[in-house]
């Protein structure tokens, strides 16, 4: 019988198979990978011991990730990415999320308006002025101009894309890609250790003609859709009346909710 160790190992192997993919076709061959795993099991074994109270000394980091000390302390050095970097995209992403749910800036159909560019609501100004009053219009303009999501024509400004995935910007793409997967990693790892109950759910079918997958596709992008609108709309709402009403030693929790398609063919069944 598989040891627990041995069935969590195998599951990981199995989730990093497209990891794998995505490093090689971005020149990140095997040993700068592994070299640069090293932070990341130091950065879990020192929340590990946190989590449980231990004290977080090299030898006890060590022994529970498995780095050799000298590494431990020498990897301690190394500077962590500022994840003020991602502002922008940060800001840009709350500017659409509130042009795609907030009723005075969406159409009866529920899509998003184009915006004058100036003026009172509804305008692009006053759109980006209701998200945040620490950034300019101008600004924003320029990031959504940049990731091919929005475009000025004629003093109007239209939403290109219906949510919020880049069209350029590869930083920016990977920053998604990053942020989306670990919190559905770790709403994953956190429910089957028995520590939370996330929503964590997929409907999965095989045996399917190529037309049967693109149909579900297309379902399931129009139902996303749906599902977005209601969310972030609430989402708008609870995040205006914290910053209202609630103080700031409160408001420091964080929430993402997502979907995802995947369909590829099963060569498993040719064999």
């Amino acid at each position: 019988m598989a040891t627990r160790s041995a069935i969590v190992l195998n599951a990981v192997l199995r989730l990093l198979k497209p990891v794998a993919a995505l490093l090689l076709r971005n020149g990140v061959a095997y040993p700068a990978f592994v070299a640069a795993l090293k932070t990341v099991f130091l950065e879990a074994a020192r929340e590990e011991l946190q989590r449980t109270g231990q004290k977080q000394t090299d030898s006890a980091v060590s022994l529970l990730s498995g780095v050799h000390r000298r590494d431990v302390r020498t990897l301690a050095r190394v500077e962590v990415p500022d994840e003020a970097a991602d502002e922008p995209l940060n800001l840009a992403g709350q500017v659409v999320g509130r042009w795609l749910s907030d009723p005075v800036y969406v159409d009866d159909e529920g899509q998003p308006r184009p915006l004058p560019r100036y003026g009172d609501a509804p305008s692009f100004d006053a759109l980006v002025t209701a998200t945040s009053r620490d950034i300019r219009a101008r600004a924003i303009l320029a990031e959504l101009e940049r990731l091919g999501m929005a475009k000025l024509e004629e003093g109007t400004v239209r939403l290109l894309e219906p949510g919020f995935v880049p069209r350029e910007g590869f930083d920016e793409g990977m920053a998604l890609l990053r942020d989306n997967l670990h919190d559905h990693i770790a709403a994953a790892a956190l429910n089957v250790s028995g520590e939370q109950n996330f929503l964590e759910q997929s409907v999965y079918v095989d045996q399917l003609t190529a037309e049967s997958a693109q149909h579900l596709h297309a379902l399931s992008t129009r139902i996303w859709r749906q599902a977005f609108r209601t969310v972030m709309r609430e989402a708008q709402v609870r995040f205006d009346e914290d910053q209202a009403k609630a103080p700031a030693d409160q408001r420091v929790h964080r929430a993402r909710f997502g979907a995802y398609f995947y369909a590829e063919k099963n060569d498993e069944q040719d064999s």
